[in-house]
Parts: C-alpha cells; structure tokens; sequence
C-alpha cells in the first residue's frame, strides 16, 4: 500500500498526459489525425412469431417493442462498433455477427462490442426453436451497423462521467454497487448518442407479455427528453443486484415505469453535468481469461444424486423440466466413462443451447470459451465489457483499481455470448444461486473455485494494463493486492 501511494503522483500525472494525447487527438495540435466521427442507427427487433421467452412460457401480448441499437466510432484508422439490445442475451448472433462484420466491414471481434440489457421479458437465445430467430437477429443487427457506418458524421466528441442511482439492492452479504456510468457523443456540438449503465437486473411488470424493462423505458425517457438523439442502455455489473422495490425482478406497470423515469433523470442529470472530453484513438483486445473450477463430488455423493434422477435421457435444453440435472448425469458420466474432470472454464466450450461440453460436432471460428472480455481503449478512456452475469462487488474492485490511476472509465458485463454467473467468494462458499448456474443450467459436472473472484478481477486488470503501456507497470493497478 505504501508502495502504491508513493506512485500515486507520479500516476496521476500520467493520466493528465494521457489527456493531453486525448487533446492533441482532437485536432488542438498542427498535425492533428483524421476527424474522428460518429455514427447511429436502432429498429425494432420484436419478433413476429410467439417464441419461448427468458422466464418459459411463450408470450400472451406486446406491452411494449424490442430493439437494437448500434453507436459506431471512428477515429479515421479504426472503428469501435457497440450494440445494445433488448435481450437477456445474444448467443446464436454473436458468432455469425463476429464473422461477417469481419469479413465485410473490416470490424475484428474486439471491435465489436455486443452489450445486452438483460432484459427477460423477451425471447430466450438457447432454446433450439428461437435459433432461427437468432439467425434473424444476426442478419438485422448487422444491417444496423452497415447504417450506422452510412450515416458517419463528424466532427465528434466522446464524453464520459458518472454518478449515482440508489433504487437498487444487492443479494449475498455484498456492498452495493450504486454507480451509473454515462458516455455522450456530441456531434457539430449536438447530442448525437447517450450510453449508460447501471448494475442491475431490471424490473419487469409481466414474464409473459413481450416488454423492455425499466432500462427500456429510461431510454424512452431520455430520446424524449433529447430529440433526434439515440439512447442506449447496457447492463453494469449486476449480477446479484436487484431494483429497490417490486419482488426481485417483478413489479408493477407503474412501479417499472417510475424506475425507468427515475434512471432517466439520474442519467440525464451526470450527461448534462460536468464531463470529460475523451475524444481520441481507438485500440480494442479480446481475450479469453481461464478461470478457476472445483473439484467434483466424490463419486459415492454423486451416485446418491443421482438414485432420484433420470439418467438416460442426455442433456435436455430449457425448458425442460429436468434441465436443472444435467449437470449430474454430466457427472455420473465423467465418472463412469473415466472423463477428465474440467479444472478451468477453458477446458470447455458452449453450445448455442447452452451446454458446457469438451468440444463442438463441427468445430466453430469463434468458439465461445469462458471468461471473454473485451477491452477498448478511447483516448485515456478504458471501455471494459465482460461476458455473462458478472456479479458487483468484482466489478466494483475493477473500477476501484482503474479510478486509483486516474483513469475515466465505462465497466459492462452481459456481453457477447451466454449470461453464465461470475460469481463472487462469498456467493460460492454460500452455493447461492449465482454459483449454482453452472451446473444447473450449463451442465458442469463441477461448481466454481472459490478463486474465481480474485482471478477475475486479476485477469481484467491486466488486460487493461496491456491496453495502456504508457502507465508505469510496477505495481500499477493493484495487481500485487488480488492474492
């Protein structure tokens, strides 16, 4: 700790430098780069057909449509496309998305960040018959950001601040994580685009009528209160934070409706408050980190387990009434055949229905291995998405690490492909629900490692590292305290 307060000034003063490249980006130098430049695009994305939805069940009416929106930034060399949608997750998508945004717009996967809101009052992604839909999802989405990249215009400014919204709760002796994160694109000195988070689950008035959440109606609210102005909301790190009123996730019309009138004006006031000009070039990083799992069962608890359970139907999807005991004729069958257990989420990947397995029938380009996480850098700013339901208080550690450097930030979860828990030490030594995910719905014949805290947040902050090479690499980011 002293170690770090001795650095602490000479960091900060790093930071300021890393402002000034920012300004110097921005063209208030003699040998400015291209204009950096912004660009929009949403529609809806409600599906025309009664299809499974998050909570089971296919839906009975429309409260309110779906959609996806895409921001585009290009600072003239590289472009960071970011897609917000109305959904618990993407899944079948991402890979199609991955690859053709590739292969025709020149948008590698790290600079493609795909961010949902997490909202459960829509289609689920991994039940086999919404694939199509999925496969639907991918053409529309890509045509979004194809119009986005059309409508380009510049010059433009990326701002960034914060705030807080106390309306939410959290679950598993945790803190609370009450920050809301806001980015501001001005163009021609007009409000062109608003992104902001918050780390929760949203409340939802029905689980059986199509509807956006309260994120949704937040976004309604601030397009109203901002026309011609496109708002995007992707879920923070709020795995296990809940809205502050309703039952958990459920609440009335009414209640949904004041929350997302609540989280409008909260974010309204930091956009329309003092923010940092960021503005500046754009790098990007995707990286797989491995994290941590247990060891089994001993095989006399498992076959226990396993006298009250149906052992020789496979893996059923969602859902099925014994989706939840997969992961023990997973077990029995590691087991019984002399599988090696998984040690490390690597040791697996995931299928489109949400299986974790030793590898694909037909192998895919981008596999989908847990834990991805994409780091971009904008100007001095650190734009972190994380994959699956990360749960606050690990999210909280990695923004309390990068603020003590001084660098301005925006911290996602929920992105990419399947919302597998990230779950916190103490909600494994519980066995809480979040820790249990992976085996119930994902299939894992083995639960977390008490360590998957501390690896997590070992292993963003070191790609944010990477990402800024101009920070002095001792001790830099508190690397040296996550044991």
């Amino acid at each position: 700790m002293k170690t770090l307060s001795r650095l602490g000034v000479l960091l900060r003063l790093t930071a300021v430098l890393l402002l000034l490249d920012a300004s110097a980006a921005r063209g208030d130098d003699e040998t400015s780069p291209p204009q950096f430049t912004a660009g929009t695009a949403k529609a809806v994305i409600s599906p025309d057909e009664p299809l499974t939805l998050v909570m089971g069940g296919k839906p009975t009416g429309k409260d309110h449509d779906i959609y996806a929106r895409v921001l585009v930034l290009n600072d003239g060399q590289q472009r960071l496309a970011i897609v917000t949608y109305d959904l618990n997750c993407l899944d079948v998508a991402t890979p199609i998305l991955r690859k053709r945004c590739r292969d025709e717009l020149g948008i590698d996967a790290a600079h493609l960040i795909l961010l949902a809101t997490h909202n459960h009052a829509a289609p689920i992604q991994i039940v086999p018959e919404n694939f199509k839909y999925g496969r639907k999802l991918a053409d529309q989405i890509f045509g979004l950001i194809q119009e986005a990249i059309s409508k380009e215009r510049g010059p433009a400014r990326v701002l960034v601040g914060s705030g807080q919204g106390y309306f939410v709760q959290s679950y598993g002796h945790a803190p609370t994580d009450y920050e809301i994160q806001v980015l501001k694109v001005m163009v021609d000195d007009k409000t062109a685009a608003v992104l902001f988070n918050h780390p929760t689950h949203p409340l939802q008035s029905s689980q059986t009528r199509i509807d956006v959440g309260h994120p949704g109606y937040a976004v309604d609210a601030i397009e109203q209160a901002l026309p011609g102005a496109l708002a995007l909301y992707a879920d923070a790190c709020g795995g296990n934070q809940f809205p502050d009123r309703g039952i958990i996730m459920s609440g009335t019309k009414e209640q949904v409706q004041e929350l997302g009138d609540e989280l409008a004006a909260a974010t309204l006031k930091i956009a329309e408050g003092n923010l940092l000009d960021v503005t500046g070039p754009i790098r990007s990083k995707l990286e797989v980190i491995s994290l941590p799992l247990a060891d089994p069962l001993p095989r006399e608890e498992a076959q226990k387990l396993a006298q009250d359970v149906p052992m020789n139907i496979g893996y059923v999807p969602y859902p099925h009434p014994d989706r939840g005991t997969n992961w023990i004729r997973a077990l029995m069958k590691h087991y019984d055949e002399g599988i090696p257990f998984p040690k490390r989420t690597t040791d697996r990947v995931c299928t489109d229905d949400g299986f974790l397995i030793r590898e694909y029938e037909t192998p895919r380009e981008f596999p989908c291995k847990y834990e991805e996480v994409i780091v971009a850098r904008i100007g001095p700013m650190a734009f972190v998405a994380m994959q699956g339901e990360v749960c606050a208080p690990i999210g909280m550690r990695i923004k309390d690490q990068i603020r003590r450097v001084g660098l301005p930030m925006m911290v996602f979860a929920y992105m990419g492909e399947h919302n597998l828990y990230i779950p916190t030490r103490e909600l494994v030594r519980l066995d809480a629900y979040q820790a249990k995910v992976i085996r119930t719905q994902y299939a894992s014949p083995v639960g977390w490692a008490p360590e998957v805290e501390d690896e997590m947040v070992r292993g963003v902050l070191t790609q944010v590292r990477s990402m800024f090479e101009d920070i002095p690499k001792t001790k830099t980011l508190g690397l040296d305290e996550v044991q």
